[in-house]
């Protein structure tokens, strides 16, 4: 893990143990200990630690895997993929909450996000902004590197297993790749106990992308209907709840593409459609989502016009309901090749306590011959410890 990471885990370790006035000793090899013992001395500084917000709350969340995958192709043509077996850290994300105003539900947020990049674990920013609370009626606003509005709104209501497959919206093997979780703008929450809403204007590429294309912005949107008046605050384990969705985005000049000698810019438009059925022993979830973008030349290449749906459903077993089964299936159609790319999930999950969770299981990718995303297709088998603080 690059220097960043660690010298970031330092400081929340240090600051942590700081406040609370903790004594730290030094043996002979160089190990921190927080208790006095034999061969140890007391660590003096003359450096206070301190911090200038009144509170500080600090999370983690971290994928640990294994992963094979058994690719179709067993000819070495074009979409020839060799098959592979790994161990890896899925994604880590190491979160810093900052508490520097009157009110307590107002705060600084900082999220670092550890990911694979082509075979070194590299360090980003994830989120950083600043949460104003109740800036009018039932309403915060989120500014700087912040929330989009649908993703965090499915992945914990709806499809609870991110460390097994983004959303359909974000999945590139199979689905559009419409959009990912984070994006500089500026985003609003509604909440209330019948009507959530999350809208903003943001910069449109992503938080992992190498800058703005264009002087375009992106308008993107959520608004969730709760039919059974139990608001956002949903724990599935534990409540029942019925959501319907309206979400999308229109993105202004979110690509130039180029075909022979000229380039044309594309606004990509989507919207979907989503509902959820949750209870304590089971959830029911299905979307359609719809995209287009409005370049005259785009439209015979785009991977991203089209449209699709997925279905995901999970069945709880056991006294707290620490035991699951759950299954997916997406399926998108590009409009450039009039091909089906599809995925199935099918898998089983246990809830060892509130901070450690196991999941085993496959995704078979069935994407239609003559598919831009053919060489994808095969088996992926999956094991995930879900660790989290």
């Amino acid at each position: 893990m690059k220097k960043t990471a660690l010298s970031f885990i330092a400081i929340l370790t240090l600051g942590s143990v700081a406040s609370n006035a903790t004594t730290l000793y030094q043996d002979e090899n160089g190990q921190v200990f927080t208790q006095a013992g034999a061969n140890r001395s007391v660590i003096k500084s003359d450096t206070p630690i301190f911090a200038k917000a009144s509170k500080l709350k600090f999370s983690g969340v971290t994928y640990i895997g294994y992963v094979y995958d058994d690719y179709k192709s067993d000819t070495k043509t074009v979409n020839y993929k060799k098959d592979t077996s790994d161990f890896e850290i899925r994604r880590a994300y190491l979160q810093l909450k900052a508490y520097l105003l009157n009110d307590p539900k107002s705060y600084f947020r900082v999220t670092y996000d550890v990911h694979n990049d082509n075979g070194s674990m590299d360090v980003r920013a994830k989120y950083a902004y600043l949460y104003l609370n109740n800036i009018y009626q039932n309403t915060g606003v989120e500014i700087g590197l912040a929330h989009r509005p649908w993703h965090d709104y499915e992945e914990h209501n709806a499809w609870l297993y991110r460390s097994v497959s983004k959303i359909l919206i974000e999945d590139k093997k199979s689905g559009p790749d419409l959009s990912n979780s984070a994006d500089f703008g500026v985003m609003f929450k509604t909440r209330t106990q019948y009507f959530d809403a999350d809208y903003g204007i943001f910069r449109g590429e992503g938080y992992h992308s190498s800058g703005n294309n264009g002087t375009g912005l992106s308008f993107e949107w959520r608004a969730t209907a709760h039919i059974l008046g139990t608001s956002s605050h949903h724990h599935p384990e534990k409540h029942t709840y019925w959501d319907a969705s309206f979400y999308g985005q229109y993105n202004k000049d979110h690509k130039t593409v180029k075909v022979g000698n000229i380039n044309e810019t594309q606004d990509l438009i989507f919207g979907g459609l989503h509902t959820v059925y949750n209870q304590p022993n089971f959830l029911v979830s299905a979307q359609y989502v719809y995209s287009k973008d409005t370049s005259d030349i785009a439209k015979t290449i785009s991977k991203q016009a089209g449209s699709g749906y997925s279905v995901n459903g999970e069945y709880r077993l056991g006294s707290v309901k620490e035991y699951s089964v759950l299954a997916r299936y997406d399926t998108w159609k590009p409009k450039a090749t009039d091909k089906k790319n599809k995925s199935y999930i099918l898998g089983s999950a246990w809830t060892m306590n509130a901070n450690v969770s196991w999941v085993a299981n496959v995704i078979v990718t069935d994407n239609e011959a003559g598919s831009a995303k053919e060489k994808e297709n095969g088996t992926q088998y999956m094991v995930t410890a879900e660790v989290k603080f």
